[in-house]
């Protein structure tokens, strides 16, 4: 049987792909034909994430010409878009840290909720929420400093902890998640405009939800820290015991006539690649958008699928592309390595595949930031393990290490795109040819 031409070079057909889901969640696309109509009083944007400057952006060029408009979205440092940052618009832009919150991100906070003090039933608050906005917003809960908000998130991200759960943590620690920013905007309507980075797209947990009910609560967050030892203030534990942070719940009339809108979806972006790929010639497969994990671990399952495709062509037969979402986890094992979700994933995936002939696999991060480096993921070839070996690189010890960013760097295999202006989160591609 002959292969499509695009066999010819698999990396270039895995970048195409990617770029191709990345394209799908662009706010400037999305965002057509979803905003709400021009209100009778003053319309003001609020907003968190790594999209934000994006939606920012593409909101200002929507949005009339001659209607009031203004605001302050927060988004990671690095992530407004260069036409934006030359000649920004109506919207302000600002930049704060991302993973770990810092004195910009709490700065933003304060003025976001400054902006509230004043608004009528007239207003409307139009809401730009897309992941990570749970480090870029961060105001935090009385008896908390900035300082206390680091410490926990560090611990958070490197103790394994699912997106759920951090976040829970995160909206019982904050004066705006869980609901809280929507409850300021009070009377105004609040609609707000979602890109989801989130397993089962869920608002609540999108950048920690702070314009929609939270049904978690304080007992839960509590639960969640001490499950992985994670060290609280003095005060906070006995405040979450007597439910003093408690969230607003579903049914809270801060909420009604309030709107929720998903505008772009991690299953969106992989039903785009898949398209491509059968644009192409090449049958494609979504395997979940729900995917979650330790990132090693989750590599090895994919890695036994694409081996049992290219051995006995099942489930499905090749050639074909295997396409997949979610977001794993990395448990920090060892200090001073390099490395987030995506390169992790791969070095366990290939040290599964073991050189299976014929099977290439490309995973990264749809922001463009595989953790804190600057690749958004990487590449792994059934040469992958070889070729580090020639480098005098042993790919278990490098795991072990949570240095898997080192490891193709040696090989030339990282996949740098810079900042994408959105966030759907993982990416993974597997081609069995």
């Amino acid at each position: 049987m002959s292969l499509p031409a695009c066999f010819d070079d698999p990396r270039a057909l895995l970048r195409h792909l990617l770029e191709v889901a990345i394209a799908r969640a662009q706010p400037e696309r999305c965002l057509q034909g979803r905003l709400p109509p021009v209100p009778r009083g003053r319309t003001l944007v609020l907003g968190a994430g790594k999209a934000g400057g994006a939606m920012a952006a593409a909101v200002d060029a929507l949005w009339p010409k001659d209607a009031p408009l203004s605001g302050l979205v927060v988004t990671r440092y690095g992530h407004v878009p260069p036409a934006y940052r030359a000649s920004p618009g109506r919207i302000e832009v600002v930049e704060a840290a991302h993973p770990v919150p810092d004195a910009a991100g709490q700065a933003a906070a304060q003025r976001i909720m400054e902006l509230t003090r004043g608004l009528t039933a007239d207003d409307l608050v139009l809401c730009l929420i897309s992941g990570g906005g749970s480090a870029l917003l961060s105001a935090p809960a009385p008896g908390l400093s900035l300082q206390d908000k680091q410490n926990i998130n560090r611990a958070l991200l490197k103790s394994g902890a699912s997106i759920d759960e951090m976040n829970c943590v995160r909206k019982h620690l904050s004066a705006l998640k869980g609901g809280r920013l929507a409850a300021l905007c009070a009377p105004a309507r609040v609609v707000t405009l979602v890109i989801s980075d989130v397993p089962g797209d869920d608002p609540s947990v999108i950048a920690s939800g702070p314009t929609v009910p939270d049904a978690t609560t304080c007992a839960e967050a509590l639960a969640i820290v001490r499950r992985y030892g994670i060290a609280l203030p003095a005060g906070i534990e006995s405040a979450w015991a007597r439910g003093e942070l408690e969230t607003p719940k579903p049914g809270d009339p801060i909420f009604e006539g309030h709107e929720v809108h998903l505008i772009a979806t991690p299953q969106q972006a992989l039903e785009a690649a898949a398209e491509a790929a059968q644009a192409l010639g090449v049958q494609a497969y979504i395997l979940s958008d729900e995917i979650e994990g330790e990132s090693r671990v989750v590599g090895q399952v994919h890695a036994a699928l694409a081996r049992q495709v290219a051995r006995r062509n099942q489930p499905f037969a090749r050639p074909c592309v295997l396409l997949s979402g979610g977001e794993t986890t990395v448990t920090v094992r060892s200090a001073g390595g390099r490395g987030g979700r995506a390169t992790e994933f791969l070095l366990g995936t290939a040290l599964a595949l073991q050189g299976q002939p014929g099977v290439y696999v490309l995973a990264a991060d749809t922001d463009g930031i595989d953790g804190v480096e600057d690749n958004a993921g990487a590449i792994v070839t059934p040469d992958t393990l070889a070729r580090g070996q020639a480098l005098g690189l042993n790919a278990t010890e490098v795991l072990d290490r949570n240095d898997a960013y080192r490891y193709f760097e040696a090989l030339g295999d990282l996949v740098i795109t810079g900042p994408t202006y959105t966030n759907v989160n993982d990416f993974r591609a597997i081609l069995v040819a």
